[in-house]
């Protein structure tokens, strides 16, 4: 009986040892500082901060230019750039121009302008290889893409995410940050390749617009069909003017 009451004891003292130690080993976590200094947390945001020291503004859209990227490719088409580019100017629109080599050599074929000359035409100009231009970051703010025109070698880029040149680049982040991306897209006829290539961009996010002229507007000169068109890739991009001929001012 005595060896009996003597094992419970022992049971008893040495659960009150396990659970004084438990007890102990809690506290010595608590106080612990591992070692991190109160210099080395410097840069570790506090919850007990100051709303002064956090620096985040919101930028009010009223007070900020609205700007946009025109990337130009090889396709043919180049009157069509050089009316958007002249129609942003007229709004006031900042404009960041990425000019391929090809449209530099097709802008030669098709009008009378130079390069230097259309380079004017926007705010900022950059070379399609310089990869560390501004449109090449998503940090980089603005209201959205124009490839116009879009050859079908920018458009398979794009589409399989390439990014060796600015301009798709430029595409590939808009994608990813949400932005509007418009390919005015300049081939006939098209293949399943092209056609899989807009159709699996166009879920992805990105605007198609093949540069079709309207007819039913009854135009005159190339000016007619060229003002109606960028007029219409206005429109897509969520800017609504004034200036080429609609369907209901035909009826």
């Amino acid at each position: 009986m005595s060896g009996y009451k003597n094992l419970i004891s022992a049971i008893t003292s040495r659960h009150s040892e396990t659970a004084s130690d438990r007890t102990q080993s809690t506290t010595n976590l608590e106080s612990k500082d591992y070692g991190v200094s109160s210099s080395d947390r410097e840069g570790v945001p506090s919850s007990r901060a100051s709303l002064a020291d956090v620096p985040f503004q919101l930028i009010p859209e009223e007070m900020r230019r609205k700007r946009y990227v025109v990337a130009v490719t090889g396709a043919t088409g180049a009157t069509l750039a050089i009316r958007l580019l002249q129609a942003l100017r007229a709004l006031d629109i900042e404009t960041h121009l990425i000019l391929s080599k090809w449209a530099v050599k097709t802008l030669k074929y098709e009008t009378d302008m130079t390069e230097r000359e259309l380079k004017d035409l926007a705010d900022y100009s950059y070379s399609n290889s310089d990869l560390a231009a501004p449109p090449s970051s998503g940090s980089f703010i603005h209201d959205g893409m124009f490839i116009i025109p879009c050859s079908m070698k920018t458009l398979a880029a794009v589409r399989i995410g390439l990014g060796d040149e600015l301009i798709s680049r430029s595409a590939d982040v808009c994608l990813k940050e949400g932005r509007k991306l418009m390919l005015v897209v300049r081939e006939t006829p098209l293949n399943d390749i092209h056609l899989e290539n807009m159709l699996f961009l166009r879920r992805a996010g990105a605007i198609i617009f093949p540069p079709v002229p309207a007819y039913y507007i009854r135009p005159q000169t190339i000016d007619d069909l060229t003002n109606q068109t960028v007029g219409r890739i206005l429109d897509s991009m969520g800017l609504h003017t004034t200036g080429f001929a609609r369907w209901a001012e035909n009826l």
